[in-house]
C-alpha cells in the first residue's frame, strides 16, 4: 500500500518536529507540503517541503492526511479554533506517534494527536484528538488528556490526573496524582501542581500559584 500524503497545517517549529515523525514512517506518511495563514511564509520551504498556501488549501487535495501543527502558549485554543474552521470529516485527519514513543497497548488516541520522540503512556488511557506531546512526556496510570490538550517536553502526569480541553502545560511541569487541570488552563514551564487548577487561568511556580 502507498504511503499517505500529508499536509501539516503550520509552518513553525511544531510543524518540524512533526514533519521529522512522518518521515521516520515512510511506509505510511509522504508529506507533500504546509499550509500557513501567514502570507509571509507562503513559497517557503521547511526541511525540504513547500508552504503551499493558507489553511484553506486542504480542499484542494481531498486525498491528503491533515495535521494541525500549532501549539503556543499564548493561544492555547488556536488549534481547536482552526480545526472547527476547517470542519474536515474526521478520516481527514492524521495521527502520528513517533516510533520511540512507548505507549501501553489499548491506549485510545483520538484523531489530529501527535505524540514525538519519548513519550511514555505506562497503562491503557484515553488520549483525546488533536493533542500534542512534546518530547519525553509522561503519563501514568488513570490519566485522562482531553482533546486539543499540548504537554510541552517532560511534561510529567502522575495517575489519575484529568487535563481539561485546550489546557498547556509548560516544559517540565509536574502534577501531582488525582488532580484537575481546567479546560484553557496553562501551567508554566517547571511548575509543580498540587492543587486543581480551575478553568482559564494562568499557574506557575513550586508549588505552582495562580498568576493570572
Amino acid at each position: 500500500m502507498s504511503p499517505r500524503p500529508l499536509l501539516l497545517l503550520g509552518a513553525g517549529g511544531l510543524a518540524r518536529e512533526a514533519l521529522a515523525t512522518a518521515r521516520t514512517m515512510p511506509g505510511d506518511w509522504a508529506p507533500i507540503g504546509a499550509l500557513d495563514d501567514d502570507p509571509t511564509q507562503h513559497g517557503r520551504e521547511i526541511d525540504g517541503i513547500p508552504v503551499l498556501g493558507g489553511s484553506e488549501l486542504v480542499h484542494d487535495h481531498p486525498e491528503a492526511a491533515v495535521l494541525a501543527c500549532m501549539a503556543g502558549v499564548r493561544r492555547p485554543g488556536s488549534r481547536a479554533r482552526l480545526v472547527a474552521r476547517l470542519d474536515l470529516p474526521v478520516e481527514r485527519w492524521a495521527t502520528l506517534v513517533h516510533p520511540a514513543a512507548s505507549v501501553a497497548a489499548g491506549t485510545e488516541i483520538g484523531p489530529g494527536t501527535l505524540l514525538l520522540a519519548g513519550v511514555v503512556v505506562t497503562a491503557p488511557q484515553r488520549i483525546g484528538a488533536h493533542v500534542v506531546a512534546m518530547p519525553h512526556v509522561l503519563l501514568t496510570h488513570d490519566d485522562q488528556v482531553d482533546d486539543f490538550v499540548t504537554l510541552a517536553g517532560r511534561a510529567t502526569l502522575a495517575g489519575s490526573v484529568h487535563i481539561g480541553q485546550s489546557a498547556y502545560l509548560g516544559q517540565g511541569a509536574l502534577v501531582r496524582e488525582n488532580l484537575k487541570i481546567g479546560e484553557f488552563a496553562v501551567i508554566g514551564m517547571g511548575a509543580v501542581v498540587l492543587r486543581d487548577v480551575p478553568a482559564g487561568e494562568i499557574w506557575v511556580g513550586s508549588p505552582a500559584r495562580r498568576l493570572a
